[in-house]
């Protein structure tokens, strides 16, 4: 994967404006544990995703509204969060920790946060790891394991690229 496709991929958008998620997702294709979608509501942008054991549901994707990328995860247990409230959030990959803002979200009455961001080096070192691991000031939140991501990237890059 180069990382001059992802850029591409990553930065086609149009103009900021809040971002609304769809409830029903288009099926594109699916690679290893991943399902590869098309969100409509995000101007056609595809995301990968895929449910964990622990309950979690998470999307690693394009939003060509906002112009950059996004990592959603939802999961019933946490009750706790408020609706387009913003929260500090690390993430580790691997052991790198990044920094970043969740806004808090719902959809279909589960509970959710989702992580824009706009740095294609994220994207990449996504697909390049092995273990993601979602912190917040209460410690540890969610650690999914990244198996088939870098391929399933890959075609949500080939996904995106068909989009236009």
């Amino acid at each position: 994967m180069k990382i001059s496709t992802i850029t591409t991929a990553l930065f086609i958008g149009a103009v900021s404006t809040a971002p609304a998620f769809a409830q029903t997702l288009e099926h594109w294709g699916a690679s290893d544990y991943w399902d590869v979608m098309i969100d409509p509501s995000l101007g056609n942008g595809c995301l990968i995703q895929s449910e964990f054991n622990d309950g979690s549901v998470v999307r690693i994707g394009f939003d060509r509204v906002q112009g950059g990328g996004y990592v959603t995860a939802f999961n019933m247990a946490w009750g706790d969060i408020q609706e387009n409230e913003w929260y500090p959030v690390q993430f580790a990959l691997d052991g790198q920790d990044y920094d970043a803002e969740a806004r808090g979200m719902y959809l279909n009455d589960v509970p959710g946060a989702d992580i824009p961001f706009d740095n294609p080096d994220f994207l990449f070192d996504i697909a390049a790891k092995y273990t993601m691991t979602l912190y917040t000031e209460g410690g540890e939140v969610m650690s999914i394991d990244l198996t088939g991501s870098s391929k399933a990237l890959e075609a949500a890059i080939e996904c995106q690229e068909e989009m236009g």
